[in-house]
């Protein structure tokens, strides 16, 4: 019964349009009221004992230095970079946006951040040079999923938080997958723009003003070295990598580019706030919801389910990705990986797989939920920096979806893409 009411009443609340978090935590409310075992002190304790984490503490942070990144010239500094050395080929500014995303996700962890910090710098451009508008919205939209597959990344931290999965080996497995993705995309608007005949850029740049222009964007690409190398090296943890990013992003802004005042530092500051608030209430309730669901033993019933239906790992994967992205068209990233990641997770473990590649399964499937209507958090995102209509933006997303679903597919049937990195660093036996 308490299991009914739980799932109902959070089914309720999401149709009535409640914010997410709010939905979870009054749906938590209402199935311990059919549990005398429970009282309402229970949520109040884990609202507290969910946010009082120290590898949660990674989040705020790398919003922060997303936030701070876009503010102060990093990232349009890498953008500067990647148009110097890939403008000129078929489709260069489409591919430039892919990879300035892939750079950019190296340090924001943050696929929303990512859409806007990069939309706002190459989306004017790209209209200019003549790329529809719906193609380059539905570009700028994909690629800022890339921001939560590429290390760092909040839902890998979300991940490894919420099942005891060591969030440095998600980041490790995280680099291949991401750079596949990177890489098809780059492809996809490749052929797509050559069929479209949208050349690149005709600007020819010397070998002086190359060098010029990497020399300028030095202090930025450095970043991600500094952060990724800190944590493998083995002199930080991620949580306090998030704390370097944002300190080096605050220099970057200040010191070298000198882009951020006393002004516009205290509007970063802000916004980061205001989204880090609406995602640690998530955190919070969601908490109290999975603790719910694990002394119901949900999460055994749902595996016993699954397994019921067919033993072959191959049908039980598929289905487990039809269920994560339908998930991800109603429901935010956070929410989805605190709710289903301890339900799923003995599913995947029982059918063979790591708690590695699974969660690596479950951040790519939750990505392509940043893309797909109607939350699509990302195509909003897009939309407003083109300062057009939804529907524009999803007229250009379905192909972009297809290669990302290739991709899933290929994660999901070949452990390898996850896990060899890894292995080969010893982090996954």
């Amino acid at each position: 019964m308490t299991g009914i009411v739980l799932f109902v009443t959070l089914l309720v609340f999401l149709v009535l349009n409640v914010p997410v978090g709010i939905a979870i935590g009054l749906a938590s409310l209402a199935a311990i009221t059919t549990n005398p075992r429970m009282t309402d002190s229970f949520i109040v304790s884990q609202l507290i004992s969910g946010s009082d984490s120290f590898p949660l503490m990674a989040i705020p942070l790398f919003i922060l230095a997303g936030e701070l990144m876009a503010a102060g010239g990093v990232s349009k500094r890498i953008l500067n970079v990647c148009n110097v050395f890939l403008g000129r080929v078929t489709g260069g500014l489409a591919i430039v946006t892919v990879v300035v995303c892939m750079f950019f996700a190296a340090v924001s962890g943050s696929g929303p951040a990512t859409v806007a910090a990069v939309g706002s710098m190459v989306v004017p451009t790209m209209l200019e040079k003549g790329y529809s508008k719906s193609f380059t919205l539905a570009c700028v939209a994909c690629a800022g999923c890339i921001g939560v597959i590429i290390p760092p990344s909040i839902p890998m931290v979300i991940y490894g938080t919420s099942t005891g999965t060591s969030v440095s080996t998600m980041f490790m497995a995280g680099f291949l997958p991401g750079i596949m993705i990177g890489l098809a995309l780059c492809a996809l608007c490749y052929f797509y723009c050559k069929k479209m005949g949208w050349k690149g850029d005709t600007t020819k740049y010397t070998a002086k003003e190359k060098i010029a222009t990497v020399v300028d964007a030095l202090p930025a690409l450095i970043d991600p070295i500094i952060i990724l190398g800190g944590i493998y090296g083995g002199f930080f943890t991620p949580t306090e990598a998030a704390a370097v990013a944002a300190v080096y992003a605050l220099v970057c802004g200040l010191f070298i580019y000198r882009e951020i005042n006393l002004k516009n530092l205290f509007s970063t500051i802000a916004n980061a706030c205001s989204t880090n608030g609406t995602t640690m209430v998530i955190i919070g309730c969601a908490t109290a919801f999975t603790r719910i669901l694990t002394l119901e033993q949900i999460p055994a019933l749902v595996s016993n389910a699954l397994i019921g239906i067919s033993d072959n790992p191959i049908v039980i994967l598929l289905l487990i990705n039809l269920l994560l992205l339908f998930v991800g068209c109603f429901m935010d990233t956070t929410p989805a990986m605190m709710v289903l990641s301890p339900i799923l997770l003995p599913v995947a473990l029982e059918m063979g797989l790591s708690a590695v590649h699974f969660g690596i399964i479950m951040v790519v499937n939750l990505a392509i939920g940043f893309i797909t209507p109607p939350l699509g958090i990302n195509l909003f995102v897009a939309a407003r920096v083109g300062n057009t209509s939804l529907e524009v933006v999803c007229k250009g997303i379905v192909r972009f979806i297809l290669v990302m679903i290739v991709c899933l597919l290929l994660i999901t049937y070949i452990p390898a893409i996850s896990e060899v990195l890894p292995r080969m660093t010893g982090m996954l036996k």
